[in-house]
């Protein structure tokens, strides 16, 4: 079950000056190699008890301040960052034999942008949203399904952006990194593995080459 990684390499003269714009040239290379779900990465966290936890979710946004993802503020992941707002996020492009791994601090997303975001959802994913208890235990998928039915009724789809409002309990988390690891698989499992690493704090923009430094790292 292995697979010999021969495509591609990651030097430090071809390494774009930022971490913003090595990431985003990479995004649009897993797009552009038709990578099913190319957004979608690992989010892992810890709770105030320094219980482990992971799970997979989509990234909405990247840009200078850091990645976004959107979720029920109360579901195990929100209680984990209101407990110890930090997190890994992990992009596992293995198809294209790369991978990217940020660490950093957490926060929410301002109210008024995580509204923007909601009301470009559809429809349904916008009364899903309301309809979960994201990570409680239910009786059964029946219970979940009575639950959207009554949404449905008291929020129809009316083709208005607002027709179903942004649930309280619902919003986005932005990670900033403090750093941000691009891998690329070699030959003789003797990999890229290039490290930004920031150099101000709190928080460093991720398009202001003046704020990292890059470090190579053993494979």
């Amino acid at each position: 079950m292995r697979i010999h990684y021969d495509v591609g390499r990651l030097l430090e003269s071809e390494l774009a000056p930022t971490p913003y714009a090595q990431f985003t040239g990479w995004l649009d290379d897993a797009v552009a190699a038709g990578l099913p779900e190319p957004n979608a990465m690992v989010v892992a966290t810890s709770d105030a008890g320094q219980q482990p936890s992971a799970r997979t979710v989509l990234l909405k946004t990247v840009d200078a301040r850091g990645f976004a993802f959107y979720t029920n503020l109360l579901s195990r992941k929100g209680r984990a960052l209101a407990d110890n707002p930090k997190a890994s996020l992990v992009f596992p492009w293995f198809a294209i034999h790369r991978q990217v791994v940020v660490v950093g601090e957490v926060e929410q997303v301002p109210r008024e942008e995580s509204r923007a975001y909601f009301v470009t959802r559809p429809y349904g994913a916008r009364l899903g949203a309301w309809a979960s208890a994201q990570s409680s235990v239910i009786a059964s998928r029946e219970v979940l399904k009575a639950r959207y039915a009554e949404l449905a009724a008291a929020f129809p789809d009316t083709g208005n952006e607002a027709d179903v409002p942004l649930p309280d309990g619902w919003g986005g988390f932005l990670v900033r990194p403090a750093s941000v690891e691009f891998w690329h698989g070699r030959p003789s499992r003797l990999h890229d593995r290039l490290r930004f690493v920031r150099t101000v704090e709190p928080y460093a923009d991720l398009a202001d080459a003046g704020s990292w430094r890059v470090e190579r790292l053993s494979p």
